[in-house]
């Protein structure tokens, strides 16, 4: 760890030219644009990139975004685009003139998306192999053209490898200089490719200390290589520049502008050194750098045509001068916004040297329930008296179920909860995933994007709103608990005050209703497991059931109906009694009424069994909602006879035993699920109700 530091601290050391080329044609140092940096950075490397599954396509996930505590969730696609984006461009491909746009509803994670790129950027910036190289000039005020100005970066931080190249006014002469210090013909060849000329300041003050000095050898002994600095608050490597209002916007804030404070100081009116370029935000990420322009179309026409200009031509321009830019532009923009400025017809010109990515809200079920967590935070919750503010367990999944449904389309082939099934991976009865990627195929060939997959329904932004307004609620503060149930009455204020289109709304209220229903039959498992004093009683039962129906018809079946079998799990031999009287309940339960129908589901479910066990051995069958319900329901009637009966035993404790279920149900609760004694003794009063029921 120690000569890391040491070698880290050596290389920041200002170093000659020579010394610098030197290293770069060793290895220790890169000459490299910024496309180029960022597909090293993401694709370079074992273990970097993956294949998945989402939606019934194949697709590549890259592990750099799945990287730390807080990392990106879902955005297969838009990644995807990125990648391709970055690569195209590092391999000379059209995407180097253009800018990587993300258009999509407010609070589905654009902003997050280059928040988190230019981090891992700066992260990767900061390794030795990989930080970045400028060159000052010192002694300028030796010239007496430049007052008490003693040395002076360059302003666009070009990189070392550019000066080299532009040292002598003919190419050959400069190739020569490269060739002494180890370069090959190879080498200079692809280092030519990258060619820039210096930029306006750079190559005004070269000139003058050449002439100064009167030889390229003792003028370089008045310039220094050293490390760019990598800085978020400065906005230098990665920089940020948000839309302002119409008044207060200006091109300095991109371009920089003349300094009178330099004015003082230079001899020559003419100098371009009079423009302070780093006033503006794309000097600071010019040396192959990340520059985000938040909201790009909010922006007011004639920034819009700058952009325009950096984007096409990469150079910085004023009064005639340029320079050339080393930078990846990765802009956002909402729906509304970005339809607005395509109604103005000659803004074309600037959406044609733009890369367009529709980001959707996340659709996956089980990535929500991770986003979800975000929301919620890591950090332990108190009351407003200070006291611990327990979480509900079945908080998580009423808030993603929820909101997920709200960003599923309204469809003939798919309902809602089949939609949101197949999405997340799960069974959704007799409809397969090909059905889905058909729905998906067919929505995204809309020309109007909000009628796309995915691309309506509640956001991030409105989770959180949620959550606030679940924490806000007097029975939150009083029972010190975050109670599942009451955040449906806080995502239907939600709606009602954030949703401005009517039948959104309308929509979206329906959606909730059906999360309500998810709801109830989640309590119904949870209820079994605190009645049967078992964790995951639920679960057993559904796998006996799947075993069973796998079993009965196994040759070696003796005449006690006991069948053997090796679990896939823990590998020891199993054996379950078949009890076909209990196989016709839970499918009785389904609705299943005839053989054929009977038969039809067994295969269904054994074929979905052979396939997990190869990929998933403890797959349990749990996201078979009809199949949990049904067992359940069964279970519930036969352990208990009936749910009614429980009802009534939970509902009316006059009767001991009744009092002594009821206080051991809230024990298991409290001691194997999860539950504070506030969530327990709600969740009961919800099940003993018959809200949500049909």
């Amino acid at each position: 760890m120690a000569k890391k530091i040491i070698a880290q601290e050596i290389s920041t050391q200002p170093l000659s030219l020579a010394d610098h080329l030197t290293k770069v044609q060793l290895g220790e140092r890169r000459f490299e644009n910024v496309f180029q940096s960022v597909s090293r950075m993401i694709l370079d490397g074992p273990g970097k990139v993956d294949k998945t599954t989402i939606n019934g396509k194949t697709t590549y996930d890259f592990m750099l975004f799945r990287e730390g505590k807080k990392h990106i969730i879902g955005m297969y696609d838009e990644i995807n685009s990125f990648v391709s984006f970055v690569k195209d461009a590092a391999e000379g491909g059209s995407s180097s003139e253009m800018a990587f746009v993300l258009i999509g509803e407010p609070g589905n994670g654009k902003t997050y998306f280059v928040d988190f790129l230019s981090a891992k950027y700066r992260e990767f910036a900061t390794l030795p192999e990989n930080m970045r190289y400028t060159f000052r000039f010192n002694n300028v005020d030796a010239t007496g053209r430049y007052g008490k100005i003693n040395r002076i970066e360059s302003q666009t931080y070009e990189d070392p490898m550019i000066l080299a190249m532009n040292l002598f006014d003919k190419a050959d002469e400069n190739k020569l200089f490269i060739s002494k210090l180890g370069f090959d013909d190879k080498q200079i060849e692809k280092m030519y490719r990258a060619y820039r000329p210096l930029g306006a300041c750079s190559y005004y003050i070269y000139n003058q200390m050449k002439e100064y000095f009167g030889s390229v050898e003792k003028l370089l002994e008045n310039i220094d290589i050293i490390p760019v600095p990598v800085s978020e608050s400065r906005g230098t490597l990665t920089g940020k520049y948000a839309a302002k209002d119409k008044i207060t916007s200006s091109a300095v804030d991109l371009l920089g502008d003349e300094s009178i404070s330099r004015l003082l100081h230079l001899a020559d009116a003419d100098n371009p050194y009079r423009f302070d370029l780093r006033r503006g935000a794309l000097a600071r990420v010019a040396c192959g750098g990340i520059h985000f322009a938040d909201e790009i179309f909010k922006n007011k026409r004639d920034l819009v045509q700058v952009y325009l200009g950096v984007i096409q031509n990469r150079t910085i321009e004023m009064e005639g001068f340029k320079w050339p830019l080393d930078t990846l532009i990765v802009a956002t923009s909402n729906n509304a916004e970005f339809a607005r400025f395509q109604e103005e017809k000659e803004q074309a010109p600037i959406i044609d040297r733009c890369r367009l990515t529709y980001m959707s809200h996340n659709t996956n079920l089980h990535l929500q329930k991770q986003l979800t967590s975000y929301s919620l935070g890591g950090a332990e919750k108190t009351t407003f008296m200070g006291k611990k503010l327990h979480i509900d367990p079945n908080l998580n999944q009423a808030l993603s179920t929820a909101f997920i449904l709200t960003r599923m389309p309204q469809n003939e082939k798919l309902n809602p909860v089949e939609m949101m099934k197949l999405a997340a991976g799960e069974v959704a009865g007799e409809k397969s995933i090909r059905t889905l990627a058909e729905v998906v195929n067919e929505l995204n060939s809309d020309p109007d994007i909000t009628r796309r997959f995915g691309q309506k329904g509640l956001g991030h932004r409105n989770l959180g709103r949620a959550i606030q307004i679940l924490l806000e609620q007097s029975e939150t503060q009083e029972g010190e608990c975050m109670y599942a149930y009451d955040v449906f009455t806080s995502i239907d204020k939600v709606i009602l005050d954030y949703v401005q289109d009517q039948n959104d709304r309308i929509k979206f209220q329906n959606d909730v209703k059906i999360a309500r229903k998810l709801h109830r039959e989640n309590i119904m498992t949870a209820i079994f497991n605190a009645y049967m004093n078992e964790a995951n009683a639920i679960e057993k039962d559904v796998m006996n059931y799947v075993n069973m129906i796998i079993g009965i018809d196994a040759k070696n079946l003796g005449p006690n109906r006991i069948w053997t079998y090796q679990d896939p799990q823990t590998k020891k031999l199993v054996s379950v009694r078949i009890d076909e009287s209990y196989i016709n309940s839970v499918e009785e339960r389904l609705g299943l009424k005839s053989e054929e129908q009977k038969q039809s589901f067994r295969t269904t479910i054994t074929k979905i069994y052979g396939q997990k066990m190869i990929t998933e051995p403890n797959y349990n069958f749990m996201d078979n909602n009809d199949l949990v319900k049904a067992v359940t329901d069964v279970r519930l009637k036969s352990d208990i006879a009936g749910a009614g009966s429980l009802v009534g035993a939970l509902s009316n404790r006059n009767n001991e035993d009744n009092n002594r279920l009821y206080h051991r149900m809230i024990d298991t609760m409290v001691k194997m699920l999860g539950y504070c004694p506030t969530c327990a003794e709600k969740t009961i009063e919800y099940f003993c109700t018959q809200d949500d029921a049909n």
